[in-house]
């Protein structure tokens, strides 16, 4: 289950199997790789290394970890593959293979060659420290001045926001107070007046999203659908921490829409490929809804999630789609949501849900709704079509009678005739709009 760790998952297979985990690395083609056991120590809480030594290995660099556990192999939403097909899709640039009990093998190739961007360390933000965290702060610091303090330990700290700070904590404070004799009360004062200062919110490079380029990219390699939609929220602040909201969207089956050629006939969509894996829901149930942190897919818990939450009470009727009350939308269509941050406020240490934090909602709420707006011009598109071609259809059906009764009163063969009845057709077909 997804949450517990490595460390969590070695000791697990230590328990049920008794084996230690094999682990196997190589820095460079010019290096030997090394093998070593590791077990865990339980009654001191630390690893034990048995048998450390350099094996042969055909893979020029990389590391491999094998646990040896007793567990179920299921299949289906919460199974080891769909996992992997959701990682696939949050990480394009990853080329995942899976060999399962049955030594079937399953590969996910990636859709992209460009790595994410590494994220960049900041200083933490003052509306994120909590008062005891502050105060150690202060007892620790290697500034002396309060004020240099403020400056050096923070982000988006200027002077003039810390003289702005340190006067609206008032209790006796100035920049120039010594840090380490801050006394508790003061510290107090001063996170009050942290707290009601406005501050600038803390630098995005810092989180790393997907990104809508790569966000479609990950979607129309696992997902066969005939639109693709992705949208990116600017960053945004909880707490003090950073986070950047993505939604991505696959809806409607291959086939199943139309589209004018170049000619302005009405045609069918593409079929789908054949023996591609159908993540698509079918038209009349919920949509499939699929949950990242971080990259990382959430799999359980998905009623007691802030995503969820802000699916459901995302009014989707407004944009064309069904949708029973206080439940997801209905329709032939995947959603992608995806919180990257550097501290994702999940419901429990399991990591299966993210808390309903009211700044995160209300960026998942804009997401959605951009989404929906797109969306709704597709379907608006979809019905014109099906209207139109239902329209001429009906009249292409009269087109020969027409021609029958035009040769009778013009009195013209059967060659003119036709032809007659083709410029007809073109005309059907290019002057009409839609």
């Amino acid at each position: 289950q997804q949450g517990m760790g490595i460390a969590a998952a070695g000791m697990y297979a230590q328990l049920t199997t008794g084996k230690p985990a094999r682990i196997v690395t190589r820095t460079g083609s010019r290096r030997r790789a090394s093998q070593v056991l590791v077990s865990i120590d339980t009654n001191r809480n630390r690893p034990e290394l048995h048998g450390k030594k350099t094996v042969d290995w055909r893979v020029p660099h990389g590391t491999r970890v094998e646990l040896t556990m007793e567990a179920q192999h299921r299949s289906g939403a919460h199974s080891v593959e769909m996992y992997l097909k959701l990682t696939a899709i949050a990480n394009p640039h990853v080329t995942l293979h899976y060999v399962d009990p049955d030594e079937n093998v399953v590969t996910f190739e990636r859709s992209s060659s460009r790595l994410p961007a590494l994220p960049v360390e900041i200083k933490p933000h003052p509306h994120g420290v909590e008062l005891g965290r502050l105060i150690a702060m202060l007892r620790n610091t290697e500034h002396k001045s309060l004020g240099k303090f403020l400056k050096e330990e923070f982000s988006r700290v200027g002077t003039k926001t810390a003289s702005e700070i340190i006067e609206r904590a008032d209790r006796g404070l100035t920049t120039r107070s010594y840090s380490r004799r801050v006394a508790k009360k003061q510290a107090g004062a001063l996170y009050r007046a942290i707290q009601k200062t406005k501050i600038s919110a803390p630098t995005s490079d810092c989180v790393v999203p997907i990104g809508e380029e790569l966000m479609l990219q990950g979607l129309r390699k696992e997902v066969e659908a005939e639109l693709y939609l992705a949208v990116c929220r600017p960053p945004a602040v909880y707490r003090g921490n950073p986070f950047v909201v993505e939604v991505g969207l696959a809806y409607g089956r291959p086939g199943g829409g139309h589209e004018l050629d170049d000619s302005g006939r009405i045609v069918k969509l593409q079929s789908p490929r054949a023996g591609v894996e159908d993540l698509l829901s079918h038209a009349g149930e919920p949509v499939t809804l699929l949950r990242f942190a971080n990259r990382v897919p959430l799999l359980f818990q998905q009623g007691a999630c802030v995503m969820t939450k802000a699916v459901v009470d995302t009014n989707w009727r407004s944009y064309g789609l069904n949708q029973p009350k206080g439940s997801l939308p209905q329709a032939a269509m995947v959603l992608m949501l995806h919180v990257a941050s550097v501290w994702v406020p999940f419901t429990s240490e399991s990591k299966e849900a993210v808390a309903a934090y009211p700044e995160i909602e209300r960026e998942m709420s804009l997401a959605l709704r951009e989404c929906g707006r797109r969306l709704r011009t597709h379907v608006k598109k979809q019905q014109r079509l099906a209207r139109e071609l239902e329209r001429r259809t009906h009249i292409e059906r009269y087109l020969p009678h027409v021609g029958m009764a035009l040769q009778e009163i013009l009195d013209i063969d059967d060659v003119r005739r036709d032809a007659l009845v083709e410029r007809l057709d073109e005309t059907l077909h290019h002057q009409r709009k839609v």
